[in-house]
């Protein structure tokens, strides 16, 4: 599936007047725009959506929705409208149709400004959810996940390496099968695996699959497309030598742990500091017929004891430059993907969906991987040093307000001054 070309531009002036949350989160429609006579009222206005101050390309998104005839037939709750509902309903932690409609429907002044053109009501959105092609939102996160992905490139990754870093791994999503039939998992429940592709600088998504729960995770390995001089840094469960090799001959590297019955020859020793933890670093031959013909060429295999836990860890990759301890360090990075995980789960909403459907559960987890990216867009835009948990926390409170978002998400403590008048009377003067 080939995606819209983002619109590559390196907006500034993001600190300027009339920057407001619900201005830049939601995404305003092209629409009249009264004239005002106070500067102050501009706090209402909707910027174009050609403007810099918005962080979605609208241009592209226009051309997704054409492509997929997202509003063939619409009359109420355009696709624009539709992501707007579902981000809100992502930032402030709406569990239910009902719920969404109630919160919106109570501040039914305000919606204009926040892009609504009526109210929302939870049929409505049902319907959409149900019928729209899932693929609007992935296109539109994957033009989001493209732009935080240059923004985050130069960030630092905690080892000394120039190379991209990925790791890989799944999180199951556990449903009920009764309602969810077409995501099969084991005889009493359904559930959906998220297979991601986690790029570590930044903690920015780069792949991601839906499947349902039966599709194991090393067939995943069948569908990405590696750069060449990556790294991709994974569990046992993607051991496959078969697959591993075309990773090798794409001129990729892979670091991952051997498995317990794990067979192969020493064919080399290098010398290693074993007061570093690093109790081997060898190339190995495998052994197995069925093995060394999938993977004709040596391995790498380094054995490291962790200090702080005791335990013996064998490691394996292609790559025989980076020093043994720079491999350990990068599997280490690898928890960043188990984080991740935890942290959508936690503060996103994608573990109760909105509707029964393969279709409406797909779009509730891509409009949650968009939202997910365009606060990590924002942080990065403004130069915050908040957390993405601060900022999510600060804009779930915020979405109605007409805050300038730059000052809404500053979690600096104010100053107050105090007037120093010399008629201000001293109870007591000691």
């Amino acid at each position: 599936m080939t995606c819209a070309e983002p619109e590559i531009k390196h907006w500034r002036g993001l600190q300027a007047d009339f920057v407001w949350c619900r201005l830049e989160l939601f995404f305003p429609k092209a629409a009249y725009f009264p004239r005002v006579d106070r500067p102050e009222e501009c706090a209402c206005m909707l910027a174009r959506p050609c403007s810099p101050k918005s962080f979605v390309p609208w241009t592209s998104f226009t051309r997704i929705v054409q492509r997929y005839r997202g509003n063939a037939g619409v009359r109420t709750l355009s696709c624009a409208e539709q992501f707007r509902a579902m981000a809100f309903a992502q930032l402030t932690w709406r569990e239910s149709l009902r719920d969404i409609e109630v919160s919106l429907g109570a501040n039914p002044s305000k919606l204009y400004a926040m892009g609504f053109r009526s109210p929302i009501k939870r049929s409505t959105l049902a319907d959409a959810n149900e019928s729209r092609d899932w693929h609007i939102w992935f296109d539109l996160a994957t033009l989001l996940i493209r732009r935080a992905r240059k923004l985050y490139a130069s960030d630092s990754l905690g080892v000394e390496l120039d190379n991209t870093v990925y790791a890989l791994d799944s999180s199951t999503i556990d449903l009920c099968l009764s309602l969810f039939d077409w995501a099969p998992f084991r005889s009493t429940k359904a559930a959906i695996k998220l297979h991601t592709l986690l790029d570590l600088r930044g903690c920015i998504p780069a792949f991601i699959y839906i499947s349902d729960g039966k599709l194991h995770d090393v067939n995943v390995l069948d569908m990405l497309g590696f750069e060449p001089g990556a790294f991709y840094v994974m569990d046992r469960g993607y051991v496959d030598f078969t697959r591993l090799y075309v990773l090798h001959q794409a001129g990729a590297f892979f670091v991952t742990r051997a498995k317990s019955n794990f067979n192969a020859r020493r064919v080399y020793s290098a010398p290693c500091e074993r007061d570093s933890g690093v109790i081997c670093d060898q190339r190995v031959a495998l052994n197995g017929f069925y093995a060394a013909r999938d993977y004709p060429e040596h391995l790498r295999r380094i054995r490291f004891k962790d200090p702080e836990s005791g335990k013996t860890l064998v490691f394996l990759t292609n790559n025989t430059a980076l020093p043994a301890l720079t491999i350990c360090a990068l599997y280490k990075q690898r928890w960043q993907v188990e984080l991740f995980f935890k942290w959508i789960k936690q503060h996103l909403r994608i573990k109760k969906f909105l509707g029964t459907s393969e279709n409406a559960v797909k779009t509730q987890v891509w409009c949650a991987v968009a939202t997910y990216v365009l606060i990590a867009i924002v942080k990065k835009e403004l130069q915050l040093d908040a957390s993405l948990y601060t900022c999510l926390q600060i804009l779930s409170v915020s979405v109605f307000e007409k805050t300038q978002l730059s000052c809404a998400l500053q979690t600096d403590e104010p100053q107050i001054d105090l007037p120093n008048s010399a008629n201000q009377l001293i109870l007591f003067d000691f």
